[in-house]
């Protein structure tokens, strides 16, 4: 029987391959979109894209079949963006949680309702202003609303990937909210979306 280069015999390579196809490639979009607003550039989205895909094939064979493949992909695009570019900063991005903590303590707490955010904020699609809030949130954090707001992921599910406990998804986008909120009052007013008596 004749194999393919990497010792799989022809006929299975090509059910792995149609398999692949079948389980993996859906999700292309969502990929894009996830690493787009992990790198900030389209280009190196492309780039994360194609390598998350080359590497999900590679060990297509260990996949669990019948769990979430979305999920699968999405926790190996992010170790691939946690492992390859971040290596090109000298200094991995950090959260320093005290300057988090000390965000929150500035902003007036009728100023941020976490409701106004989930209601409105993605109810149409991310325009500039919204892309940038959403740019200069502490990347733990802008994982999380990506993760859970934009794409869908249950909590369970992203606490899998990300590798936390449940409950700190339940924090990071409790607090991410606030702050997304907090960064797109004014805008979101402008827009109609607050009426000037919930100033």
């Amino acid at each position: 029987m004749r194999q393919t280069t990497n010792n799989i015999p022809t006929n299975d390579y090509k059910n792995l391959y149609r398999e692949f196809e079948k389980e993996a490639l859906p999700h292309r979009d969502s990929l894009y979109h996830y690493a787009l607003r992990l790198t900030g550039d389209e280009d190196d989205a492309d780039d994360l894209v194609q390598e998350t895909y080359l590497k999900a094939f590679r060990f297509f064979d260990k996949f669990e079949r019948g769990t979430n493949c979305k999920a699968w992909l999405f926790r190996i695009l992010k170790n691939s963006y946690i492992n390859d570019y971040r290596k090109l900063k000298k200094e991995p991005g950090k959260v320093d949680y005290d300057d988090v903590q000390n965000f929150y303590e500035t902003i007036k707490s009728d100023e941020v309702e976490t409701k106004h955010y989930e209601q409105d904020a993605f109810s149409n699609l991310l325009d500039d202003n919204v892309s940038n809030a959403l740019a200069k949130l502490p990347e733990d954090f802008r994982t999380a609303i990506i993760l859970s707001d934009i794409e869908g992921f249950t909590y369970e599910e992203i606490a899998d990937f990300v590798d936390i406990p449940v409950g700190t998804v339940r924090s990071r986008l409790h607090r991410a909210r606030k702050m997304l909120y907090a960064q797109l009052f004014d805008y979101a007013r402008e827009r109609g979306f607050i009426s000037s008596n919930e100033s």
